[in-house]
């Protein structure tokens, strides 16, 4: 019995390319959203209140979330990828080592354009992971397992981004004006980019929904 799914045979230096540079690149759109401090994705909030209690880095606390959230796959009977693996530790390692580089700003006009690229940049990080084929994130396979018990996909990726987005407030996540124009934005954005990163060879690469932040984005 497979523990993992199998790496697709086609085209794997391109897909490992695109899973590791998406997944780097994903860790460090969320830290440039933190250093905003204008407020964060649902996931990001969860995994910064996380971080907050425990007196981690966020990006620890991003491994955690992710860990948690994977074992929550078992009851629903779904199986990783070698990308949903990736995915827990490689995001929260760069979200440390990018908000161990890069400052803060403390103006407003420099915290402003810097939640607008970290979200732009959370978008291509997100499509590229996808385009990858090589396994959904650990959030994106919560929501999908549970739609696919006859649920909504909609329904079921709103509630679950609501209750993380209130336990996250609730120890002390930072919410804004971030969090609402990821919410609004990263769909769009999503929908426009993803068949620049879908892999086409005549067999379309498997794509995973939009992640549940992000993340988570995950």
């Amino acid at each position: 019995m497979r523990l993992i799914d199998p790496v697709p045979a086609d085209r794997r230096p391109a897909r490992l390319a695109l899973l590791l540079g998406g997944l780097a690149l994903y860790g460090v759109s969320v830290a440039m959203m933190l250093q905003a401090g204008l407020g964060q994705m649902p996931w990001g909030v969860l995994d910064q209140g996380v971080a907050g209690v425990l007196g981690i880095e966020v990006g620890t606390g991003s491994i955690l979330v992710g860990a948690v959230v994977l074992l929550l796959w078992v009851p629903l009977h779904r199986r990783p990828g070698l990308g949903t693996l990736c995915n827990v530790v490689l995001i929260g390692l760069s979200i440390n080592a990018t908000l161990a580089l890069l400052p803060a700003p403390e103006a407003l006009t420099a915290r402003v354009p810097l939640l607008l690229a970290g979200v732009l940049l959370n978008a291509v990080a997100t499509c590229a992971y996808i385009g990858a084929g090589l396994g959904a994130g650990p959030r994106d396979g919560l929501t999908t397992g549970i739609a696919a018990r006859g649920h909504s996909v909609r329904v079921v990726r709103t509630t679950i981004e609501l209750l993380v987005l209130g336990v996250g407030w609730l120890l002390g996540g930072t919410l804004g004006v971030g969090t609402v124009l990821y919410a609004a934005a990263i769909g769009p954005l999503m929908h426009s980019m993803l068949p620049v990163f879908r892999l086409r060879d005549g067999q379309a690469a498997a794509v995973a929904g939009p992640p549940v932040s992000t993340v988570a984005p995950d």
